[in-house]
């Protein structure tokens, strides 16, 4: 058989098996029995990329196999075989989409089956920064449970989102890999069809932060190809539908390594028999490049390791957290004042802890020298302990400041993990990421409970009082220069943030200060400064340079940005916002929904499908995504009347921004304990029983002017 004869058989058994499946489905259920894949806008994600047609109910489902017959066609040329591929694609998915329908419970834990809208859109940061450089699918059977290991762990210590599809899940499971969405690794199933689910996470990325409109099929291929670092590693016999799910995955862009004798296409299909050079071999065939920072610790060092928790019966010891003394804080100090890479620990080392889980005291003090650096800069240094604390395999860090609290694990003090390690990776990363204005960084690391509680107050909280001090004086008044952030433009090439003291980008990561630092260090980086000239109308928000700035940076697709409507030419949004605010016309206000609630808002739609109507750099009036903390602004919707217009937010959320936003509102309108008049799910469900809480409470959104 030629390899077209293989991808072509391989295809016809994913149609037939798919023809049986509904069948059998609709002769249990009926052709109106709903189909789809929980928590996504987009059902059925690939069908409905590809051909713009959304399915609901196993009627459509069965329409939808002549899809797959109209791309199997068994004249062997290059354009038939990529077609298959794709027939094959689309046949899994009406395979994995008529299991959902049917069964309650496709997938349990570990195996994650579909992949929410919501992860999809927290998953675009890391993806946009680099943090996560890449996507790998492993699929099949490794020749034994050492080698599976081997090749998931050093994707994940190069930080690479990992999807394991068949049996390579139990030698995963046999050699103790740490599985789960946290670790970025995640067990899809054992079937080869529930590699659609993230083939499914590719197309959603073209939906969502691509604007790609649905049934532009060669756009999508144009996306995936240039846009999702994807690839393939196909281990174990090659049956034909495996080829042939290959041959999809080829056509989308993703490129296929294999360790079977195969016809290798050059960058496409490629044979690697060493299992050494496999993951090297896979990363230069999607030209995916590692920036590795050599850092001598025991334990793996990468972002994939961010959501790693440790529970307490892993828990070797355990810092701050209110049970003890702690702080972390990043001083600017003179070149004299600093000694480069010293390490100092003052007060007794972990491995003094006898009786495990053990408690201690600490405090983290990195000191900065540069001829660039700046006292605006030592709080962005400062947060990014969070992060290359959390790269540390093996370690726990929450909070900031003075509420830090971090666990260390057993494996990683066996291992010989100590304090002084902490010193090695904080000291490694500020000298690589913010070389421009760090010359020289010294770390002090103290357990001694007496000298912490004496340093806290001499040092770290008149430090923090006066940054606040600082932050609460920048207001968009304040400043003449505003930044503009594309950083999200490598997925979303229409978007631009434009970030303001007062109203930080719309992911949560990127504030003023943040901006400001990014043009520091990196001239030509994704951070501009925009004067602020030319104003147009200051209550709205709109200035001449800022319009032609986003203009410029979006190539023309977007041209006016109001900063502080929600109805007139509101910001774009790339689709990875923390949080999205809709029209509520009823009570003439607006719902705010936050990417981790999972239930339905009163204005009868989900996260993702409020979403679904932003993202992508598109403006849609009425809608706008945005980070937490821009809730409580006085900007916030100034151009419709502020945060007065604020009416239901899911009660995590509320209890958030509860202490800020209820500030704002005292200062803004004199209203005490503003949180209390807006509604949550617990309270509301629907715009009937919304208004009713509303009218009790005396709202002051129902007396303002019409919104629409």
């Amino acid at each position: 058989m030629t390899l077209f004869d293989i991808i072509f058989q391989g295809t016809s058994d994913a149609l037939s098996a798919a023809k049986s499946v509904v069948e059998k489905a609709v002769a249990d259920k009926g052709k109106e029995h709903k189909v789809a894949f929980p928590d996504t806008a987009y059902s059925l994600p690939v069908i409905y990329a590809a051909t713009g047609k959304k399915i609901s109910n196993l009627g459509e489902l069965q329409e939808a196999i002549a899809i797959v017959e109209s791309l199997l066609v068994k004249e062997q040329r290059l354009e038939n075989g990529l077609n298959a591929g794709l027939g094959t694609a689309v046949a899994a998915e009406i395979i994995e989409a008529a299991k959902y329908s049917v069964e309650e419970a496709p997938y349990v834990a570990p195996l994650a089956g579909h992949i929410t809208d919501p992860i999809i859109r927290s998953l675009g940061v890391p993806l946009v920064t680099g943090d996560i450089p890449g996507v790998a699918v492993v699929l099949g059977e490794c020749p034994d449970a050492e080698t599976a290991a081997k090749v998931i762990k050093d994707y994940q210590s190069k930080g690479l989102l990992t999807f394991l599809v068949g049996k390579v899940i139990d030698q995963a499971t046999e050699a103790n890999v740490k599985m789960g969405l946290d670790l970025r690794v995640i067990p899809l199933g054992y079937d080869v069809t529930s590699v659609i689910h993230v083939v499914s996470v590719a197309v959603r990325a073209a939906l969502i932060f691509g604007g790609l409109e649905p049934g532009n099929l060669n756009g999508l291929l144009k996306y995936t190809l240039e846009r999702v670092p994807a690839f393939v590693n196909a281990f174990g016999p090659l049956s034909e539908l495996v080829v042939s799910a290959g041959a999809g995955a080829i056509a989308l862009g993703f490129p296929v390594i294999t360790d079977q004798d195969v016809m290798e296409v050059p960058t496409r299909l490629i044979t690697q028999k060493d299992y050494d050079k496999f993951v090297a071999t896979s990363l230069e065939a999607r030209n995916i490049k590692i920036k590795i920072t050599e850092i001598p610790i025991p334990v793996a060092f990468a972002a994939a390791f961010e959501g790693e928790r440790i529970r307490k019966n892993d828990m070797f010891v355990e810092f701050g957290g209110g049970k003890s003394e702690s702080f972390e804080i990043v001083l600017m100090k003179d070149a004299s004042e600093v000694e480069d890479h010293k390490i100092e620990i003052i007060g007794p080392d972990i491995d003094t802890v006898t009786d495990v889980p053990g408690r201690m005291p600490l405090a983290v003090i990195v000191k900065i020298a540069g001829k660039a650096m700046q006292t605006d800069f030592e709080p962005v240094l400062e947060r990014r302990i969070h992060y290359f604390m959390n790269y540390i395999e093996g370690v726990m860090h929450v909070g900031q400041r003075d509420i830090t609290w971090i666990r260390i694990g057993k494996e990683a003090y066996e291992k010989g993990f100590r304090l002084n390690h902490i010193g090695e990776v904080l000291y490694a990363k500020m000298m690589d990421e913010f070389d421009t204005v760090v010359d020289k960084c010294e770390i002090t690391i103290i357990t001694d409970e007496e000298k912490i509680k004496a340093l806290k107050g001499e040092i770290a909280t008149p430090k923090y009082e006066s940054r606040d001090e600082r932050l609460a004086s920048l207001t968009d008044e304040s400043v003449d220069t505003f930044y503009s952030c594309n950083l999200c433009q490598s997925f979303a090439p229409a978007h631009v943030c434009v970030v303001t003291p007062e109203r930080l980008g719309l992911c949560g990561a990127v504030s003023w200060l943040d901006a400001k630092a990014t043009k520091e260090l990196d001239a030509t980086g994704p951070c501009q400064p925009i004067l602020k000239e030319g104003v147009i109308d200051e209550n709205k928000g709109i200035w001449e340079k800022v319009n032609e700035t986003v203009s410029e940076i979006s190539q023309g697709a977007v041209n006016s940005v109001t900063l502080y409507s929600i109805m007139e030419d509101p910001m774009t949004s790339c689709g990875c916002f923390e949080c999205i605010c809709g029209i509520e016309p009823a009570s003439n206000g607006v719902v705010i929904v936050n990417r981790e609630y999972g239930g339905v808002t009163p204005i009868g739609m989900t996260f993702g499908e409020l979403a679904s109507m932003t993202g992508g750099g598109v403006q849609t009036p009425g809608f706008m995504g945005h980070g937490r903390h821009f809730i409580s602004s006085k900007k916030f919707m100034r151009a419709e009347g502020g945060i007065q217009r604020i009416v239901w937010m899911p009660k995590e959320l509320k209890e958030y921004v509860q202490d800020k936003l209820n500030a704002t509102a005292k200062e803004l309108y004199d209203i005490d304990n503003f949180t209390d008049m807006i509604a949550d799910e617990t309270i509301a469900a629907d715009g009937e029983a919304l208004i009713d809480f509303l009218s009790q409470k005396g709202h002051p959104a129902l007396g303002l002017d019409p919104l629409m």
